[in-house]
């Protein structure tokens, strides 16, 4: 199957700083290559407001329109959330598919999901996005001819008929409850054995299951690409003459990370907020290293995992000299420097986390 040839719109407020804008164009050309796209040019809006009908001007508009035909683009994607009025009214002023931030997302789940589970919470997310797209007809302009935004979990075509839509849903939702109980049993399991429960969390490609892997000697599949984790993957980690810890990779957060996914997978964020203690992994390499700091902050707070007691692991030092490392201990002083493809860093990472294991659990 060809790729799709995606026009990059990158939107932003005025108000806001420019850099912010290329972090926000690297971040959505590696989705977009996760996706299975490929980017053939892009055009920056910088913006007062966003407009109801078309979230920017109709002049930039036409420019958009006129720059992804000159480079034969079939899909026009964009940084930020469109309403369904204004996917509409963009696909309809220049004639090519559009794809907000939140359905390009979602289809690299749905290319992503492996597992059942994976499978009902990405279907989920994508039916409870898709109602309220959907026109008179029960078609969307953006999900005809296939590509990215149209396809479901294994590649299926999404259902597009209102009232199959409503009862897909409510036989997910159905089994989705079975998979939390289930889910709720296994730990109580594991807390009645007095284990400690241990979250990775940060944001997407930040090296949590490389971190997992590293204190385990686990085999759990690393890329360098986004969103590879969906299903959660529990290690145990033995400590000798103490409890058991079991360390839980979870799936990666993003900057307004989709709020159809964070009720979706619900079953798999329960992972999260059931935690005894969170090991948050910061990849403070990167130039937005702050920016996803404060991301991974909403999503806890969204989750109502905020207050549960954490360790931040400052990943990727092998990537930064000395002045790089003393800048990041400066803004965040109560880190830890490693890299987690190194054992011989996390010494003390693992003795903060036990620490805290011990404070909340007793010796």
């Amino acid at each position: 199957m060809a790729k799709d040839r995606s026009f990059l719109v990158i939107v932003q407020l005025k108000s806001e700083p420019r850099e912010r804008a290329e972090n926000q164009l690297l971040e959505l050309s590696e989705l977009v290559g996760s996706a299975g796209g490929t980017c053939v040019g892009h055009v920056m809006a910088f913006i007062e407001r966003p407009s109801a009908k078309s979230f920017i001007a109709q002049g930039k508009l036409a420019e958009i329109g006129a720059q992804a035909n000159t480079y034969h683009a079939n899909t026009i994607i964009f940084n930020v959330d469109l309403s369904p009025v204004q996917s509409r009214n963009i696909e309809a002023f220049s004639g090519i598919r559009v794809v907000d931030r939140t359905g390009l997302i979602l289809d690299i789940f749905a290319r992503r999901a492996q597992s059942h589970a994976g499978r009902l919470q990405v279907e989920l997310a994508q039916l409870n996005y898709l109602m309220p797209r959907l026109t008179g007809q029960g078609v969307i302009m953006s999900r005809l001819g296939g590509g990215i935004g149209s396809r479901g979990p294994g590649e299926q075509k999404l259902e597009v008929d209102r009232r199959k839509i409503r009862e897909r849903i409510a036989r997910l939702m159905r089994e989705l409850e079975k998979l939390r109980t289930h889910r709720a049993l296994l730990r109580n399991h594991r807390k009645r054995r007095d284990f400690a429960l241990v979250a990775i969390v940060g944001y997407t490609n930040a090296g949590k299951s490389t971190l997992l892997n590293t204190l385990t000697g686990s085999d759990v599949r690393v890329e360098d690409r986004l969103f590879v984790t969906l299903d959660p993957t529990t290690r145990a980690f033995p400590i000798p003459g103490k409890r058991q810890i079991l360390f839980t990779d979870t799936v990666g957060f993003l900057t307004h990370l989709p709020h159809t996914l964070i009720e979706a997978f619900h079953a798999t964020l329960e992972e999260v907020t059931e935690a005894d203690v969170l090991i948050h992994v910061l990849d403070v390499s990167s130039s937005d290293a702050e920016h996803q700091f404060s991301a991974v902050g909403k999503v806890l707070s969204e989750l109502g995992a905020e207050h549960c007691p954490c360790v931040l692991a400052l990943n990727k030092v092998d990537l930064m000299d000395d002045n790089a490392k003393r800048r990041m201990m400066e803004k965040f002083p109560s880190g830890f420097l490693i890299s987690a493809k190194a054992k011989a860093t996390l010494s003390p990472l693992i003795e903060a986390v036990i620490q805290k294991v011990e404070e909340i659990k007793g010796t």
